[in-house]
């Protein structure tokens, strides 16, 4: 299954975040992960939020530089050398990763690796051969929350 991921192009300065969250809040977009990458004086913030089509517009149609890519979420087991067997199989298959970044579900248990990559079709497939499980936008926008326990 294949995500959606929100690219914006902004500049770096204070309050472009808060401008992008704003607007999403506003319009009752969720947003369930997020990275901003940075250089002197422009940066890149990739969401993936509940709605990508929707945030898409309104973040367009308040000015912002926004591109739509494809992205695949990978399940994969959040251990030691969980995230290598994937990064393994797709430098074997000399595939491309262009962004990438993951969080935690379940300690000890399940982690998300979203990963940009050149050939994404070829490395869905890849994955599902090799018993990974990717994730849409839809399942994405279902995951619990992390709860964590109070001390």
């Amino acid at each position: 299954m294949i995500a959606n991921q929100l690219s914006i192009f902004a500049e770096n300065k204070p309050g472009r975040l808060a401008a992008v969250t704003k607007i999403l809040a506003k319009e009752k977009i969720n947003i369930r992960a997020t990275t901003i990458s940075t250089s002197d004086t422009f940066g890149v913030i990739n969401l993936l939020v509940d709605d990508p089509k929707r945030a898409m517009a309104v973040l367009t149609k308040a000015g912002m530089m926004v591109s739509l890519r494809e992205v695949l979420a990978v399940l994969i087991e959040d251990k030691p050398g969980g995230l290598d067997r994937l990064t393994q199989l797709v430098a074997k298959e000399n595939i491309n990763v262009n962004n990438a970044y993951g969080f935690v579900l379940e300690s000890s248990e399940k982690a998300i690796f979203v990963v940009e990559v050149d050939q994404t079709k070829k490395t869905e497939a890849l994955l599902e051969k090799h018993g990974f499980r990717t994730l849409d936008t839809e399942a994405l926008s279902a995951i619990e929350p992390f709860h964590y326990m109070k001390y």
